[in-house]
């Protein structure tokens, strides 16, 4: 059995393999909690008796051992009767848990910022932001008001705070000043009294050039320590303060490989542009080079990617050379993970500049290469969209890429097939099995961004499958490589999966909702609104109606294109039944996409509710191919329970 967890780092909580398990009330977290703030040391029965009672009930030393006796079960379900226990054991007049250092996310914190300060810039950067992700909200967070808990929240709350402090430092002394100003802005916003972060960010706005901003942060941190405080700055504000008005080149940042680099491009890219001319048609191959390499950055990177990506296809067809054209549409070669667009009318554009050069290109082999790479670009830009031209072009373009045997082309080919493999309920083996060509192929010519691919698919098949062991440890490899590839989207998807794996645990509502929140919230400013259209509101009914929860559904939010199927459930809690069952008579199929079964299940849901029986049969017959499988858990983003008891509910109505 996989070994428990224990989370101090905001509710207090115990998991094993990634599910919650069930700790009965708040004094049973409490006593939890206690025993871990002791660090595998004995807390005397009358010490917990007096920390968890104000006035203490009659029998209060019987309870606690209720409690302990209860919390044995839910971590060693496995010990046999009257075997002693091995985690929370009596020793003496009391109970200790002797819990792994590993095993307590706090543990885990402390030893990870400890290290961090023996580390060289990148290693440590590495370290402090996975210590800072242990964190889910204030330490001991339903214990706030309790006297026991509150030393130690005050010390890991600074331990914290340094921690923020310290991987700041760690970006400056890697040349990446401008990625550590908007975590200082946040972090002084909520504790402007750190001194050390107003010296931080102040020196971070000064080596991105910002030096009147990097004065006027100084002058800003001595109102608020003054008015607030009533003392004057330190020496290392007033020094900071003393080199900046003197261009002191101290200030400058050590040369780092971070810096190196932005200096041999800066020259590069002087050089290019002096030799080469400003009309010459490579320039446009260079840029989807650009643009490209632009995408997998997200944010404002993959929006200017897919701004500019037409105007270089359309100047690409200005200049009548249809090679130079092909090239050109199928160089952007950037592995597409979600079967919904983010700009529907840029895609249109794109796929009939294909079509129109596809055309064009001469019949026989020689541009089968060229045919190939048309082709998927028309399957991955015809994604979410039901019409038989996206998976004949599929189909073709893997045809084409094995007979030419070529692995780059294969891993296009194979993109443009996982976009259109979500035409009907069930395919998630099918997925699956893509997802794994993919890694096989990539790891063994060197296409990361493919291998990283296959991962992400295999991660949201798996899930459908229920399968989390395989689903964590494809989560696993996919940010191991973003991370060591500098791939920062990949962990936008994979905290979407953990928050849907929380979401399918039986742990507490509060909990699974709020890690969706969070990790739905990570894709504002990532560039996609094609997957953040709609997917809060939809994730949040989803994870109500699994957890047998009556639909609470907000009118008002942005439903994105999931709102045809919201409408239903909003008429209904308004007393607007004839309503509710038109709209659900008017649904149409759900579109091709990782969403469908999803989508499947609300119809279902509504049908159930109305008595539809038309209604009921369509979502039976469209939902029965994915019996077994995890309804919409192959999104990697949300769930509604197993396929299996929807099934069972349309079959008895």
């Amino acid at each position: 059995m996989e070994p428990v967890t224990f989370g101090v780092l905001g509710p207090v909580m115990a998991e094993r393999g990634g599910g919650a398990l069930g700790l009965k009330g708040p004094r049973h977290r409490a006593v939890l909690a206690r025993l871990v703030l002791a660090r595998r040391r004995v807390v005397p029965v009358a010490r917990l008796v007096d920390d968890l009672w104000q006035e203490p009930p009659p029998r209060a030393v019987g309870a606690v051992r209720t409690f302990v006796g209860d919390l044995r079960r839910a971590l060693e379900p496995e010990r046999a009767r009257r075997a002693p226990a091995r985690l929370l054991v009596t020793e003496g007049p009391g109970y200790a848990l002797r819990a792994p250092a590993h095993a307590v996310d706090a543990w885990r914190f402390e030893e990870a910022v400890a290290g961090a300060g023996r580390l060289p810039p990148a290693a440590a950067l590495e370290a402090l932001t996975a210590a800072l992700g242990e964190w889910r909200g204030p330490a001991y967070a339903e214990f706030a008001g309790q006297d026991w808990a509150r030393g130690e929240r005050s010390r890991l709350t600074e331990l914290r705070l340094r921690a923020v402090e310290q991987r700041a430092e760690s970006l400056l002394a890697l040349g990446r000043a401008a990625e550590a100003v908007p975590d200082l802005d946040a972090h002084l916003d909520g504790h402007p009294w750190r001194e050390e972060a107003w010296r931080l960010l102040a020196l971070a706005l000064y080596r991105t050039g910002r030096q009147a901003d990097a004065l006027a942060v100084l002058r800003r941190a001595r109102a608020l320590l003054a008015g607030r405080l009533g003392v004057d700055p330190g020496p290392r504000l007033r020094r900071l303060e003393a080199d900046i008005l003197a261009q002191d080149p101290g200030l400058d940042p050590p040369a780092e490989p971070a810096e190196t680099a932005a200096r041999l491009w800066t020259r590069a890219a002087e050089a290019y542009d002096r030799t080469v001319a400003a009309g010459a048609r490579a320039r446009l191959e260079s840029t989807v080079g650009l643009l490209r390499n632009l995408a997998v950055t997200g944010g404002s990177g993959l929006q200017e990617a897919r701004l500019h990506r037409p105007a270089a296809v359309a100047a690409a067809e200005e200049t009548g050379d249809t090679e130079l054209t092909a090239r050109v549409i199928g160089a952007y070669d950037v592995p597409a993970v979600w079967p919904r667009g983010d700009d529907p009318d840029s895609a249109r554009r794109i796929v009939a500049a294909a079509e129109r050069t596809l055309a064009a290109l001469p019949p026989d082999a020689s541009a089968d290469a060229a045919r190939c790479r048309l082709l998927a670009t028309v399957a991955v830009e015809r994604r979410g969209v039901r019409d038989p031209r996206g998976p004949r072009a599929a189909r073709e373009a893997e045809r084409l890429a094995r007979r030419l045997d070529d692995p780059a082309l294969l891993a296009v080919a194979l993109n443009g097939v996982f976009m259109q493999s979500c035409t009907a309920a069930g395919l998630a083996p099918r997925r699956d099995a893509i997802g794994a060509e993919l890694i096989a192929l990539s790891a063994r010519h060197g296409l990361v961004t493919y291998e990283v691919l296959g991962h992400l698919i295999r991660l949201q098949a798996r899930g459908a499958l229920a399968d989390f062991t395989s689903a964590d440890a494809h989560a696993d490899a996919a940010d191991r490589l973003a991370g060591r590839h500098e791939l920062p989207l990949v962990g936008v998807f994979t905290d979407g999966y953990r928050a849907l794996r929380l979401a399918a645990a039986s742990g507490p509502y509060d909990r699974a909702e709020a890690a969706v929140r969070a990790a739905v919230g990570r894709l504002a400013g990532a560039g996609m609104p094609g997957v953040e259209r709609g997917l809060l509101p939809l994730a949040l009914l989803s994870l109500r109606l699994a957890r047998g929860l009556p639909p609470d559904v907000d009118p008002d939010a942005d439903w994105g294109p999931y709102r045809p199927w919201a409408q239903p459930f909003a008429l209904l809690a308004e007393g607007r039944g004839n309503e509710a069952r038109t709209a659900l008579r008017t649904l149409p199929e759900p579109p091709p996409d990782l969403l469908y079964e999803a989508l499947c299940c609300l119809e279902g849901a509504l049908a159930l509710t109305l008595g539809d029986r038309a209604a009921l049969r369509r979502t039976r017959t469209r939902l029965r191919p994915a019996a077994g499988q995890l309804a919409g858990a192959g999104s990697g983003w949300l769930t509604l329970g197993p396929v299996d008891d929807w099934l069972a509910a349309l079959d008895t109505a």
